[in-house]
């Protein structure tokens, strides 16, 4: 059964801190919330959280679910919701891992603030492999109003772009293309974005493609690198 928590009237978010844990992992802050997204392998720092009031995996793949580790975020945060992608989250009860199914559509809440799941599919890597189940993140958007979401968490999926503050941008992976990043960038066209899923780039690469983004990005969005800046105010 799917999940659909009751949500009344527009949410007004206020100001957002994100702190980005390398990769794809980041802690959201906004209205009293603190929200994690897709701690994997390749994150550093996030098993030392407390106070988490959701956690949020957006599909399989370790550099954004970090099987091993799990576990000690959860102990260190039994009151936190774990979110996960329905794939992911039937090998996660397998594995013991009590978790909660996160389907495309669906939404909670998290200390007061909405979370959708949108998408449903991994970006293609290659016709050879398999596609998985990937499931985008809002955070800050009302089913019943249709509103625009505060943050977009896409996962590994450029297909999705709706209205949103802030966009975290994947820079670089396996299955995208500087021209798709930039396009992705243009679609959403954020008031900012957040580069993320770039740990495996050295540095040289890493700079190139940020710079792609800040010049071919639109006009109005700012590119902001929080990579090793701890937590800081984007809104």
């Amino acid at each position: 059964m799917h999940l659909v928590a009751e949500v009344h009237g527009r949410w007004q978010g206020g100001a957002m801190q994100l702190t980005h844990l390398g990769h794809a992992c980041l802690l959201v802050e906004t209205d009293g919330a603190r929200i994690l997204l897709d701690p994997g392998v390749f994150s550093h720092g996030f098993e030392e959280l407390t106070s988490l009031d959701a956690i949020v995996i957006t599909h399989q793949h370790t550099d954004h679910v970090d099987v091993e580790r799990l576990p000690l975020l959860l102990e260190a945060n039994d009151g936190a919701q774990l979110l996960v992608e329905p794939e992911t989250c039937a090998d996660l009860l397998a594995a013991g891992i009590d978790a909660t199914a996160f389907h495309p559509g669906d939404e909670v809440t998290a200390a007061g603030v909405p979370l959708r799941a949108i998408g449903g599919q991994h970006a293609v890597i290659h016709p050879d492999i398999p596609r998985v189940g990937n499931v985008g993140v809002l955070v800050g958007t009302a089913i019943s109003d249709g509103g625009s979401g505060l943050l977009l968490h896409p996962g590994d999926s450029y297909a999705q772009t709706p209205t949103v503050d802030v966009l975290a941008l994947p820079l670089w992976a396996p299955w995208s293309k500087v021209a798709e990043m930039v396009d992705f960038l243009r679609a959403v066209s954020p008031t900012v974005a957040v580069p993320i899923h770039e740990s495996q780039l050295l540095p040289a690469g890493r700079g190139m493609y940020l710079g792609q983004a800040q010049r071919l990005g639109p006009e109005g969005t700012e590119v902001r690198d929080l990579a090793g800046a701890g937590p800081v105010d984007v809104l």
